[in-house]
């Protein structure tokens, strides 16, 4: 399944979509999803102001936030998880 975004997409089945989204902290869940090979090689394709013009949109995070890239990518695993276990395109 794929979680697509203004400037990129991201895709996890479904079931390693529900491991990284769930109530509680998911920090630890996440960060095991952005190891996983097919998925790390897909956040290495990510161009980092791409990534940061993307979570920009989301209004949750500031500039100084936003200046972490590897802090980035964890967001955006999380939120494409949490996405794609909602059924959201």
């Amino acid at each position: 399944m794929y979680a697509t975004f203004n400037r990129f997409e991201l895709k996890m089945t479904k079931a390693q979509a529900a491991s990284a989204a769930h109530s509680g902290r998911c920090d630890d869940d996440v960060e095991a999803l952005a190891k996983v090979p097919a998925i790390r090689r897909q956040l290495a394709k990510i161009e980092p102001e791409a990534l940061r013009a993307e979570l920009k949109e989301y209004g949750a995070w500031d500039a100084a936030e936003l200046a972490d890239h590897s802090a980035n990518l964890l967001r955006i695993v999380w939120i494409a998880a949490g996405d794609i276990s909602e059924g959201r395109p």
